[in-house]
């Protein structure tokens, strides 16, 4: 998708020198109060199928996302968008937000070509077929669903200073990893984007790969069941934190691709903060702390996971075998995440005490994402599967999400703060944050991996090594 559309800009990976880079809009900004943004778009772009891309298309493209995409959600702030001339989108919101981390999302945020939109919004199933209407350097030459999707270069491309160095992209749809390993390995294909992570070091020895790994917006945490008996105490939450042994689970679970997690907000994605406290394995202070609980005796807890999440099935047995240790008797349920998903939202009271969970954020502000979506308080089970219920967090977290479209940095202390309340109260276990892993073969050079972008391989930036 990310080759085929176009989004008003694009977010650049952590540690570049600019936070953005034009794409649809060439230029942007605010007002002072962050209520009302102005895109300025480029002359001369195309969609593929011959539309200009300008003002009154990009104002088709987000309403239609407003409306009938199913990452609407992204676009809650937008009151009204006007389009005044060809090259100017004028977007005011209901509140401050920051509509740079909106416009620039991998999901509901392409620009779509106002044919296609018409189109669709007569037959919902008008894209099936591989039909493309976006403004990208590639354009789909032809699709075999579950199969194969040819990529041809389009020669409209307004980036005529950053052309695809390939032609066509041919890519097989292979969704088993060892499958991909095996065709990358034989030469039958270029790269892959799916390796298994055990044999990632291996390849990592052989002189005709490249092992890469890059930050990526995905992380694990395991909630608890805060609304009854014993996890209903902060003190045994903390003692359960204190027991776990991050370092095996990294090193088993990811492989030895990951870092440890500073609360929800993976690293290189808004608000991460590495000063965010973080708890170690301490048995015997997790002995202590069970015992001032009231809990010296141990106890009996569920955990649920997500049985085709082979990391998670690594790591799991880590968990018990640790809680083990301190006298707490773990029952695991491996479950299809449907069918974990199902049972979590159902009924707290009788839900599973731990919810094993991997997350990422819609789009790069886990502030309103993550922060938010998964330990706000919520009258029902949502994705806050805690089920914590915290009105001085809830305080933070909503105060931070007014500054961000405003004052980044206001925003960031608060979110840090309602982070270190997460640290203190332990709704949650905040395991690991997984490093993206890239296999790169000696003769292509590859683009960074971009956190922003994890579903997403840019093929107009790879091209062979010198």
């Amino acid at each position: 998708m990310g080759n085929i559309y176009e989004p008003l800009l694009w977010k650049n990976p952590e540690g570049s020198a600019e936070e953005f880079k034009p794409a649809i809009a060439e230029s942007w900004s605010a007002s002072e109060d962050g209520k009302a943004w102005t895109f300025k778009i480029r002359s001369g772009a195309t969609f593929h199928d011959g539309e200009p891309v300008n003002a009154a298309a990009v104002k088709a493209s987000i309403d239609a996302a407003r409306t009938r995409a199913a990452a609407s959600f992204i676009w809650a702030p937008v009151e009204s968008i006007d389009a005044p001339d060809d090259s100017t989108v004028a977007i005011k919101l209901k509140y401050a937000a920051p509509m740079d981390l909106v416009a620039s999302s991998t999901y509901g945020a392409w620009i779509v070509s106002p044919k296609a939109l018409a189109a669709s919004e007569k037959d919902d199933k008008y894209f099936d077929a591989g039909i493309d209407g976006g403004s990208g350097p590639y354009t789909i030459d032809s699709y075999k669903p579950g199969s194969e999707v040819v990529l041809k270069k389009f020669e409209g491309h307004w980036n005529r200073a950053s052309a695809p160095h390939f032609d066509v992209v041919d890519i097989s749809i292979t969704p088993d990893a060892v499958t991909a390993q095996q065709m990358l390995t034989a030469g039958e294909v270029d790269y892959a984007t799916s390796i298994p992570l055990e044999n990632a070091k291996t390849l990592a020895d052989d002189p005709k790969f490249t092992v890469k790994d890059f930050n990526s917006p995905f992380n694990f945490m395991a909630m608890f069941n805060t609304t009854r008996a014993p996890l209903n105490d902060p003190e045994v939450r903390r003692a359960l934190s204190y027991a776990i042994p991050y370092k095996e689970i990294i090193d088993i679970g990811a492989q030895g691709y990951g870092t440890q997690s500073h609360g929800p907000a993976p690293r290189g994605i808004f608000p991460f903060s590495p000063d965010v406290p973080q708890y170690s394995q301490d048995l015997e202070k997790a002995k202590q702390l069970l015992a001032s609980a009231g809990h010296a005796d141990g106890m009996k807890l569920t955990l649920s996971y997500a049985s085709e999440n082979p990391a998670e099935a690594r790591f799991v047995p880590l968990i018990k075998d640790a809680f083990a240790k301190i006298g707490v008797e773990l029952e695991v349920k491996a479950q299809l995440f449907n069918q974990q998903w199902d049972a979590a939202k159902a009924d707290p009271a009788t839900a599973q005490d731990i919810f094993v969970l991997y997350y990422w954020p819609t789009y790069s502000d886990a502030g309103s994402d993550n922060l938010t979506t998964l330990f706000r308080s919520s009258e029902k089970p949502s994705f806050n599967l805690s089920y914590w219920n915290s009105p001085e967090y809830d305080k933070l977290v909503d105060q931070a999400a007014t500054l961000t479209g405003t004052d980044r940095a206001a925003a960031q202390d608060l979110y840090k703060q309602a982070m270190d309340l997460l640290y203190r109260e332990a709704p949650a276990a905040f395991l690991y944050d997984a490093r993206g892993v890239s296999v790169v073969p000696a003769g292509l050079n590859v683009s960074q991996f971009n956190e922003n972008y994890p579903f997403t391989v840019f093929f107009a930036d790879m091209k062979p090594a010198a």
